[in-house]
């Protein structure tokens, strides 16, 4: 029934057996429970330190940001309760977070190989995390790509470069140039030289992927591929409600409500859109309506299940989510937004089953890469995490209960 790669399993012994060797701990002791578990609390220590260097390394150009504000950001983070709750469990969350975040950290330090050899071991904790170590690649060659656009418009003699430009004809000029670029080998072999090490990690993927017969090991059967789009949807819905302190302002909704006054065409055919994919490309796991362990079951039943149409009056919801999250990233360039935009697809939307799990990674590496929000947003943000997390741990600690066809005792976890 496990679908993922021994990774986790791997670090484990390689802990608790030289732990066993220099104690003298007997085999009960240093593979107990609380012992495994003891490895994913290692990770948090080391998740902490690593977010901690990637606000630093991503916004060091930022002197405005205080010492506090970028240690209650890292806190923040690093306490996010999908992942805060798993920390305490043997799951692999934490150490896949771990080895993901240390192989952005090094891929923005520009150590490619280490950066490539991390991801691998990201991979073995998860498999799709490979995505993640494509998304390194990538961001090395939008970087690349980034600075040929500013010499291309300097050239040009054009106004300063923006990314935040969205007329048509700035699209189609940025995606001119692309092929301009793309179809240069002196340009290609460039990039190969620079993102080898991302290429070799990928082509093993892609090597198991044929050899395995496919991308999940174990339980074939309840994890199978397929285009639920809705699930970007979900995503930006989620990330909506973790970061409404600044997601949600009055800014925001005014600056949302002006475009949608510019760009009434434009948006009408995204609801549009936004619907069909609702219509038919919503799928609904049996996990999601057998399950009542999971915050999922009970969104799924209490809001999606409550009238059928209730799917569909949901979409406005949606595009706010998309345009929030969308805006907020507007300090990057087109070409890196490009690059989390397929990773961020790439990531979610194969996934038939709704689990929040899924959406740590994600969410993590856009809330590095957005602009700091005040301190007014950042402590609220942080409350609402602590509340959170004290909410779902008292839940599952002592609102236990039993199934009718079993005697083993269920707990309410994420």
């Amino acid at each position: 029934m496990i679908t993922t790669l021994p990774g986790l399993y791997l670090v484990s012994v390689g802990i608790v057996k030289p732990a066993a060797w220099l104690f003298g701990w007997s085999g009960s002791v240093v593979c107990s429970t609380g012992m495994l578990r003891f490895i994913n609390l290692l990770f948090s220590v080391g998740n902490f330190y690593l977010l901690y260097l990637l606000l630093g390394k991503i916004h060091q150009k930022n002197k405005a940001v205080s010492g506090f504000q970028r240690i209650l950001s890292t806190l923040t983070l690093a306490i996010f309760p999908t992942l805060y709750f798993f920390t305490f469990l043997y799951y692999t969350d934490t150490g896949s977070t771990f080895f993901t975040l240390f192989s952005y950290l090094m891929c923005l330090y520009g150590n490619h190989k280490t950066s490539a050899l991390l991801g691998f071991c990201g991979f073995m904790f998860r498999q799709t995390n490979i995505v993640w170590t494509i998304f390194c690649g990538g961001s090395v060659v939008a970087e690349r790509l980034n600075e040929a656009w500013k010499t291309e418009l300097m050239k040009k003699k054009e106004e300063k470069f923006s990314s935040t430009k969205e007329s048509f004809s700035e699209i189609i000029r940025i995606l001119q140039f692309l092929i301009k670029y793309i179809i240069s080998f002196k340009n290609l072999v460039a990039l190969v030289v620079l993102i080898w090490p991302y290429i070799l990690s990928v082509s093993a993927f892609f090597t198991f992927v044929v050899i395995n017969g496919g991308i999940v090991v174990g339980d074939r059967s309840n994890h199978e591929a397929c285009l639920h789009f809705p699930q970007l949807f979900y995503f930006f819905s989620f990330t909506l409600f973790f970061s409404f302190p600044y997601l949600i302002t009055p800014c925001k909704i005014g600056n949302f409500l002006q475009s949608l006054r510019k760009h009434p065409m434009y948006y009408g055919i995204l609801i549009a859109i936004s619907l069909f994919l609702v219509w038919k490309f919503t799928y609904v796991h049996k996990y999601l309506l057998a399950d009542n362990r999971h915050y999922t079951f009970y969104i799924w039943r209490k809001i999606f299940q409550r009238h059928e149409f209730l799917k569909y009056v949901l979409v406005p919801v949606y595009i706010f989510a998309g345009w929030s999250f969308t805006d907020s990233l507007k300090s990057k360039s087109i070409f890196w937004n490009l690059v989390f935009f397929v990773c961020l697809f790439a990531v979610t939307v194969p996934q038939k089953l709704l689990e929040f799990r899924y959406f740590i990674l994600p969410f993590l590496i856009y809330r590095l890469n957005i602009p700091f929000p005040p301190l007014s947003g950042q402590l609220l943000e942080f409350a609402l995490y602590v509340v959170v997390n004290a909410v779902t741990l008292h839940l599952f600690l002592n609102k236990t209960f039993q199934w009718p066809n079993s005697e083993e005792i269920q707990r309410f976890m994420w």
